[in-house]
């Protein structure tokens, strides 16, 4: 399968600079974010993906857009592969308001309050990660998979850690953390 990081976001400027929480909740792509994503499309076509899961943070949505659009997919929300609570930019967007702003989307498995009240351990990020690689193994077809996801939660998975919209191709059956290769690094559009 493959994972992609998101898009930088307007938090990644800020605290890319200054080391500093700007305290921007669920922060929204820059435009090098949306130009990140249509690269990262364009390095992902033609590789057999047939599913297009996504965080539903508004970020990893945002990219998710881009990349079905130009894949051809639809996209299907995963609260389960969202960001390990630990700034500003890690507090979503309640169920009600994101069905509204993406009426095009199902979000009627998701909670009113998905994400985390509190600040995620290593260790519960860890369980949550060796779920994930339990859960896309046991599909038959996790190979055509695109996960639209996070930095925390790619590094507990493989290890690495992956500018904006890097793509890493990833064997949910390989040894944890591990099995992931980065691909592409978009970082630098």
């Amino acid at each position: 399968m493959i994972l992609v990081r998101h898009g930088q976001s307007e938090f990644n400027v800020v605290y890319a600079k200054t080391r500093i929480d700007p305290g921007i909740r669920d922060p929204e792509l820059t435009e090098l974010g949306r130009r990140q994503a249509a690269a990262a499309a364009q390095t992902i076509k033609g590789q057999n993906v047939h599913r297009l899961i996504a965080s539903p943070y508004r970020r990893a949505i945002q990219t998710a857009e881009i990349i079905a659009e130009t894949l051809g997919l639809d996209i299907v929300i995963d609260p389960f592969i969202g960001e390990r609570a630990a700034f500003t930019c890690d507090i979503g967007t309640p169920r009600s308001i994101l069905e509204k702003d993406w009426p095009h989307l199902q979000f009627e498995h998701v909670e009113e309050t998905w994400w985390p009240e509190h600040e995620e351990s290593e260790q519960a990020l860890d369980v949550r990660g060796r779920a994930f690689r339990t859960r896309m193994n046991a599909q038959d077809d996790w190979r055509g998979t695109v996960a639209i996801t996070h930095w925390g939660f790619i590094r507990t998975l493989t290890g690495h850690r992956v500018g904006n919209c890097s793509i890493l191709r990833f064997d949910p059956a390989a040894e944890h953390p591990g099995g992931g290769t980065v691909v592409s690094d978009t970082d630098v559009c």
